[in-house]
């Protein structure tokens, strides 16, 4: 890939972003920042989600993982569809009744004060780190193609990178967001199926041919049954259903474009579209793994040690001009569809949850925001740096690891709350969520030896909410009370 070629599209893909921005932002003011006004058609934020749940982890090493776990990661997604489910049929018609910006204003009408301020700072830790790491992805691969032939060190196209999205994203917020996630989303769709189209023609294949290959291939197996193996179904299915609850549903950022609805039920029908479309478009990323191996294997290529490089390596320096421009496109699509609209929603989040921007002037509102913005910025540069130094496995697998000690405790507080009608003493949820991921960790390390040889995977984020939910009930009080209506 020639370094003027790269760099000019993604100067035009920048160019775009902010027309986008300046169109979208003409008048804008906080409450647009934050919720669009609540005029977003459904069909756009269902779009456009996808390109913020698949960001770059997925784009890069969900099709380098498949040599070492073949396609199991699609039973996870299979539990995607029980969880989004209690989202669109639990979660999303709560917010909407209580008519939430930040929807861990909940935990304040259900616990109290600091159960409000623990999940808040729970999300704020979880999509920080989360976010962060996948946009250090991306940021890897956009030095790979363009920053490393300017001579340009990591750690300053880095500050470019984060820099470009703040100046798209300051001003209209996620009102923009949903407009900049779907042309992203499309650019992102477009890439793995032209791959898929180019490669498969590279080998020669029809496209039985094709899908005939992939099913022999070895790399295809779906599910796995030995309960010792961490790709054991159950394990899988029921981790992938909370994942999803957790990570969208109880998430400010996956939430707050849902919230940007026009009401409940065109909501609702952008959780569905959603969740079909994220169904088939997780299989081609499997099966786009699968061809890239057979590639390699075809033409002697050695599979690189760490598989997040397999894909930009053959896109880049084997599979040609076309498939280069793809893949680019498609990587930086997902570096900004995931990193633009956590960036926001954390602001949001902080704004609304910390700094009681709702009972505050406009000029006041807009000043606060502006540098909480700023802030959250800076501290994605930082995380982004210091995971670069730590790193040392497939990023995809340290992105759960990490939400699976980070996101149990908000499991724990919104299942207690809405499936237990007793309150809790509230200023001991804070030293429950905090002693949850510490405990989780000290079983999940001493899992094999006292179960069996039984290991944890991702199911480690239900121990975790279960441990919450049985510390909230240690110090609840028999008085009942009437729960906030789901």
């Amino acid at each position: 890939m020639n370094t003027s070629i790269a760099l000019t599209i993604l100067i035009a893909y920048f160019a775009m972003l902010i027309a986008i921005s300046y169109y979208t932002s003409r008048g804008a003011d906080t409450q647009t920042f934050f919720t669009a006004n609540r005029q977003s058609p459904w069909y756009l934020v269902a779009f456009g989600m996808i390109g913020t749940s698949l960001s770059g982890v997925t784009f890069i090493s969900v099709p380098g993982a498949v040599g070492r776990i073949q396609f199991s990661y699609f039973q996870v997604v299979l539990g995607y569809l029980v969880g989004y489910f209690v989202i669109g049929t639990v979660l999303m018609p709560l917010y909407y009744r209580l008519n939430l910006i930040s929807i861990y204003g909940y935990l304040q009408k259900r616990f109290g004060y600091w159960a409000y301020k623990t999940g808040s700072a729970f999300f704020l830790l979880s999509r920080t780190v989360g976010s962060a790491v996948r946009l250090y992805v991306a940021a890897g691969v956009l030095q790979l193609a363009i920053f490393n032939n300017l001579g340009i060190p990591f750690e300053v196209s880095v500050l470019i990178t984060i820099g470009l999205i703040w100046v798209y994203t300051f001003k209209g917020g996620i009102k923009t967001i949903i407009v900049t996630d779907t042309l992203q989303t499309t650019f992102l769709v477009t890439a793995v199926i032209l791959t898929i189209i180019l490669v498969t023609r590279e080998l020669n294949f029809s496209f039985g041919e094709m899908a005939s290959a992939v099913q022999n291939s070895g790399y295809s197996q779906i599910f796995y049954w030995d309960a010792n193996d961490p790709k054991n179904f159950f394990k899988q299915f029921f981790a992938g259903a909370f994942i999803a609850i957790v990570m969208t549903g109880l998430d400010q950022d996956l939430m707050q474009k849902n919230l940007t609805c026009k009401n409940i039920g065109e909501a609702q029908k952008n959780m569905f579209w959603f969740t079909v479309t994220l169904t088939i478009v997780n299989f081609m990323f499997l099966s786009l793994g699968a061809l890239l191996y057979l590639y390699a294997q075809s033409r002697g290529i050695a599979i690189p040690e760490k598989t997040d490089d397999l894909y930009p390596m053959l896109a880049l320096d084997h599979f040609g001009f076309l498939v280069g421009i793809t893949f680019l496109l498609g990587i930086t699509a997902a570096t900004y569809a995931s990193s633009d609209s956590a960036l926001t929603a954390l602001t949001t989040a902080f704004c609304v949850d910390f700094m009681n921007i709702e009972n505050r002037p406009e000029s006041e509102r807009s000043r606060i925001k502006n540098l909480v913005h700023i802030g959250f910025s800076l501290l994605f540069y930082l995380v982004i740096i210091v995971f670069n130094q730590v790193n040392t496995k497939e990023v995809i697998t340290a992105v759960f690891d990490l939400a699976g000690y980070t996101y149990g405790p908000l499991l724990g507080l919104f299942a207690f709350g809405i499936f237990s009608k007793r309150p809790v003493r509230d200023n001991l949820v804070p030293f429950i969520c905090i002693a949850s991921p510490f405990i989780t960790l000290f079983i999940n390390n001493n899992s094999a030896e006292w179960f069996g040889g039984y290991k944890f995977g991702f199911e480690r984020l239900m121990l975790n909410g279960l441990i919450t939910f049985i510390g909230l009930w240690a110090v609840s009080r028999k008085r009942t009370l009437e729960p906030v209506a789901v």
